[in-house]
């Protein structure tokens, strides 16, 4: 393995960052969510959206100061081993592979339904298959492409979503005006416990955030680009969600809706007509198509992290293509495991991603607090609302995140943390051993230290 590469080409900018991590987030997301938001708050949707947006803020900025502290591709994997303890770093980082590896299937899953609605004669497998083979192409070349494609799609769906605002707005005004978009923040069904408990869902449309940190290796001035392009995804994803929420919540007052689940769709028809709502149905599952690049390219890279650290088999997880410095065999072990989505249900899928998410932001605030400890020992004085209470409070959200997720969602995520544990167990000598570490001339690290 010593002529192999073992570093990322870094020449991404703020801007293909941030493009990056709305792309992961999907932002016609809130189109898809309107319905079930909007009736667990009560009519209330942008409200949540905004207080979705203040909590998971609070895990952003935790993973902006991480990135500056350790400029790594490995994030919360990285962040952890660094910070806590490398055994600790290897569970992190397991837990994050929760989320990671069953994401890309969920986005190409939900590609793959709604195409087979819009075009029913094409199997939904075969449609699985196509969107699997093009974004695999794309990863397998290099996120030079995947950038392009990114931005391409993005403009199509911005397009898309400011028209769709622009119609509510003008619809909004023609039915209740002002009084109605005053309800749309808060009227009299709404409650605190309602939008909270909202504000808990709508934090899933958030997902992928994090994501960016795992670039930290292909962009240019890592530890500028990277802390600034997470916090600015947050900001512009919340942005989006509560402006589109909003508009969509004047557009239609309350929270009851023939289906939730189309809501978003009913909207569309309601204030641009089927015509529209069919175009916008199309530009949407484009947006998807950049959603599932980001999403399979971002994990190809935690993953190879963790194999050029030899915590996955190196030969396998660890290796960069000579020429095109993309993890390719990671990509392709990817796109295998989004063709499990064939025998899955959304809702299978979807259960083991939330609990792998924000256990793994509940770590990375922990590394905050511990940097700020270690900080304080060496003599410095590191913010005590930064470092310490801002990280606190984002850990405990996220905390509370976890206890709102369902028990089948709980018994499967702490299930693969204990085939997680016993696998380290094996690969640390029944935790003797540190969990392996690159050594930054490229060898191999087992010593004893943490």
């Amino acid at each position: 393995m010593t002529d192999q590469p073992t570093r990322m080409r870094g020449n991404l900018g703020l801007l293909s960052i941030v493009l990056f991590g709305l792309a992961y987030m999907a932002p016609a997301v809130v189109t898809s969510t309107f319905g079930v938001i909007a009736a667990t708050s009560e009519g209330a949707a942008p409200t949540a959206y905004l207080v979705a947006t203040g909590a998971m803020l609070l895990t952003g900025l935790s993973y902006a100061k991480m990135a500056r502290i350790i400029p790594s591709s490995g994030s919360v994997y990285t962040y952890a081993r660094r910070m806590l303890d490398s055994r600790f770093g290897f569970l992190a980082g397991w837990a994050m592979l929760l989320d990671y590896l069953f994401l890309p299937m969920v986005a190409f899953l939900v590609q793959s339904i709604y195409l087979h609605a819009q075009y029913p004669s094409v199997p939904q497998w075969l449609w699985l298959v196509i969107n699997i083979v093009l974004a695999t192409a794309v990863n397998v070349i290099g996120l030079k492409v995947a950038d392009k494609v990114n931005k391409t799609l993005l403009i199509a769906v911005t397009g898309c979503l400011l028209v769709l605002l622009v119609l509510c707005v003008h619809y909004g005004l023609g039915h209740g005006g002002a009084t109605t978009a005053g309800h749309a923040l808060w009227n009299g069904s709404t409650s605190i416990s309602a939008v909270t408990a909202a504000a808990a869902v709508a934090a899933y449309a958030f997902l992928g955030f994090d994501a960016v940190s795992t670039l930290s290796e292909e962009a240019r001035d890592p530890q500028r680009t990277i802390p600034h392009g997470i916090v600015l995804t947050v900001l512009a994803g919340g942005v989006i969600f509560v402006a589109l929420s909003f508009v969509m919540q004047w557009a239609h007052p309350g929270g009851t809706f023939a289906d939730e689940s189309s809501a978003g769709y009913a909207v569309s028809t309601l204030v641009g007509g089927q015509g529209f709502a069919d175009i916008a149905n199309i530009i949407t599952m484009l947006g998807g198509f950049a959603s599932c690049v980001a999403i399979q390219a971002s994990t190809s890279r935690l993953m190879f992290v963790m194999g050029r650290d030899n915590v996955l088999p190196r030969p396998v997880f660890g290796r960069l293509h000579s020429k095109l410095l993309t993890p390719v065999p990671n990509v392709l072990i990817v796109a295998a495991i989004a063709l499990l989505a064939t025998n899955l249900t959304l809702a299978d899928a979807t259960s083991f991603i939330n609990f792998g998410a924000f256990l793994g932001f509940t770590v990375v605030n922990v590394c905050v607090i511990a940097h700020a400890v270690r900080q304080y020992r060496s003599g410095s004085r590191p913010a005590l609302l930064g470092f310490v209470l801002l990280p606190l409070a984002g850990a405990t959200v996220d905390i509370y995140l976890i206890t709102q997720l369902g028990t089948t969602a709980t018994e499967l995520g702490l299930g693969w943390i204990a085939i997680g544990i016993v696998y380290l167990a094996v690969i640390t000598k029944g935790f003797r051993r540190p969990a392996p570490e690159l050594r930054p001339d490229g060898e191999q690290s087992t010593g004893t230290g943490s």
